[in-house]
């Protein structure tokens, strides 16, 4: 079996299982938790079940960096961060970066404290912030998500 074809495979089903949960939380877990009446309920349930897709965003992030990184190393793909017309390998790591960041430093270092304490406190505007914030993470994913799978086969732009 072709290796590169494996790592490309497994780099595609990372993507889709860390961007499609993104996709399920911002479209379908927020708006869901946001119907629940009482807002300190509705931060619980949101910590409940977003912990556990944590997990798996991180599992995901490792995987899809680690190929990435294969691929473009396998292939000597780096001269193409040299030019404009592939700004889509740059979202893919800006993209992965601001994942990774978050996940692996800023939520477990700061961020997780900070959500439970503003939403203690004014729980309805930091469940619209967080809301918003998913919103334009998940457009920024979709749109590196198109440019990249474009990008790879052939598009110009």
């Amino acid at each position: 079996m072709d290796d590169i074809a494996f790592v490309r495979a497994l780099h595609v089903v990372g993507v889709v299982l860390w961007i499609g949960g993104v996709s399920f939380v911002t479209t379908v877990l927020l708006p869901a938790v946001r119907r629940t009446k009482d807002p300190q309920e509705r931060v619980s349930l949101f910590e409940r079940i977003e912990g556990k897709f944590a997990w798996q965003a991180r599992a995901t992030t490792v995987l899809v960096g680690a190929s990435g990184f294969y691929i473009t190393e396998v292939w000597n793909l780096w001269g193409r961060f040299y030019s404009a017309s592939f700004w889509w390998m740059h979202a893919m790591v800006l993209v992965w970066a601001l994942f990774t960041v978050m996940l692996f430093i800023a939520e477990p270092l700061f961020l997780h404290r900070w959500f439970l304490r503003n939403a203690k406190e004014e729980p309805e505007s930091t469940f619209r912030l967080i809301e918003k914030l998913h919103r334009i993470l998940l457009v920024v994913s979709i749109l590196t998500v198109f440019g990249a799978v474009a990008g790879s086969h052939g598009m110009s732009f």
